[in-house]
């Protein structure tokens, strides 16, 4: 009888723990998600306000040379106009328009055909082979105490 209530206890158990595993992992799935999440919003927010100051950039260097093309007639003066063009409109596209999706897409594209382009060199990382680098690094610090 000892045995029965006993062997149920484990089996009730395992299921806990197998069941607390579970919802481990997909709350940590959950955590890298929203946390990617934010990196990209954080990505984001820095095109659109680098795209803010270089348009403001680009606007005032605009105006300073087309002036002095109109007081000179010298066309050379509107040259620079032409890569403050292109930049100007890769971080409107960056920080307004559809890049981030077509970047998206091309990175999807990337990992289903070209899987090959996205393997590490030496393969994954192994537990002993983070040990050894960790053993490594100690004794570094034993050769070479920091200076504080």
């Amino acid at each position: 009888m000892g045995n029965y209530f006993t062997s149920n206890l484990e089996e009730k158990m395992r299921k806990n723990q197998e069941t607390m595993h579970a919802i481990n992992m997909e709350r940590q799935i959950q955590l890298q998600y929203q946390m990617q999440e934010r990196l990209m919003a954080m990505q984001i927010a820095r095109s659109r306000d680098t795209c803010l100051w270089f348009t403001t950039f680009y606007i005032t260097a605009a105006t300073g040379l087309i002036t002095g093309f109109r007081r000179t007639k010298r066309p050379y003066l509107l040259v620079p106009m032409i890569p403050l063009t292109f930049v100007t409109l890769y971080y409107w596209d960056l920080a307004y328009g559809n890049k981030v999706h077509r970047i998206r897409m091309e990175a999807e594209h990337i990992m289903t055909h070209e899987a090959d382009y996205l393997e590490y060199p030496c393969g994954l990382p192994t537990p002993s082979s983070i040990d050894l680098g960790r053993f490594d690094v100690e004794e570094k610090k034993k050769i070479h105490p920091p200076l504080l």
